[in-house]
């Protein structure tokens, strides 16, 4: 099953590196619903580049894994995106796009093949 979640980017945070290696870097999407909510995802060891092209109120759609762990007694829940795509509100219209306006037909001009 693939999650998703779309809105816009309200945070960049920047990219935490661990001791162990393992690096991490999280960032917030609010939705664009009825109630917005504000959405914490994190990006993972090389996934961290994906954020390197993105800005803050960009449009974006993001597919994510939910992974839960426990420790200590507490449980956590992460969410992690493997793709992040800039959403089609951000794509500006080219000049080349054809002009999608209908025109009314004429009287008797029958646009069926039969």
């Amino acid at each position: 099953m693939e999650l998703k979640i779309n809105g816009k980017v309200k945070l960049i945070l920047d990219t935490q590196t661990f001791d162990s290696g393992f690096s991490k870097r999280e960032f917030v999407v609010t939705t664009q619903e009825q109630y917005p909510q504000d959405v914490k995802l994190e990006c993972i060891k090389d996934k961290t580049a994906m954020l390197d092209s993105l800005a803050v109120g960009d449009d974006v759609d993001v597919s994510f894994n939910i992974r839960g762990n426990e420790y200590n007694g507490r449980y956590f829940v992460n969410l992690q995106a493997w793709r992040i795509e800039k959403g089609a509100a951000a794509i500006a219209p080219t000049p080349e796009a054809p002009d999608t306006a209908l025109e009314p037909m004429a009287e008797g001009e029958d646009d069926l093949p039969f």
